[in-house]
């Protein structure tokens, strides 16, 4: 057992920084990222004998972090609660990059899906296949979502370039 546990802290914290990156990039949001990763890696510990038999240990936390977090932003959208002001944690370097960067804001703004799709594939440098195992669909909807964010983005920055 001590053994196990060793190697699943030994895992999280290889894996965690880069995790945390593309489930933000997803999200959208720290806190959601957090619960997400959370999530995650909590399933993965539970299921560590087979998570650590995995082929790709990193590919297979991906997916359950990935569906973590557009699972909790589904729930998030459609719940209509009182709304509660959030405080935000001091933002890190890396936050206030994005925060800023106009490519991620209008990543950001893109449909969650649409928007998995483009982290994925762009961020992390995954296949249309790979895509399409995290997000547990076929690679044609990978494609068709990938054509859709890559046409709202233009637009986007198309509209941006004639506003200056």
């Amino acid at each position: 057992m001590a053994e196990q546990e060793a190697d699943f802290v030994a895992f999280y914290a290889a894996t965690w920084t880069r995790l945390f990156r593309t489930v933000y990039g997803v999200a959208g949001d720290r806190q959601l990222t957090e619960d997400a990763l959370q999530t995650a890696y909590a399933q993965a510990w539970s299921r560590w004998p087979k998570v650590s038999a995995a082929d790709d240990r990193l590919a297979y936390l991906r997916r359950m972090a990935v569906n973590a977090a557009l699972a909790r932003h589904r729930k998030a959208s459609s719940r209509r609660e009182s709304s509660v002001p959030v405080v935000q944690d001091a933002p890190t370097s890396d936050d206030d990059w994005l925060e800023r960067d106009a490519t991620w804001q209008a990543v950001r703004a893109l449909p969650p899906r649409q928007r998995a799709v483009v982290v994925l594939r762009y961020y992390e440098g995954l296949s249309e296949r790979e895509i399409a195992e995290v997000l547990g669909c076929r690679p044609g909807t990978v494609k068709s979502q990938a054509a859709a964010a890559l046409a709202t983005l233009r637009t986007t920055f198309e509209t941006e370039g004639t506003r200056r």
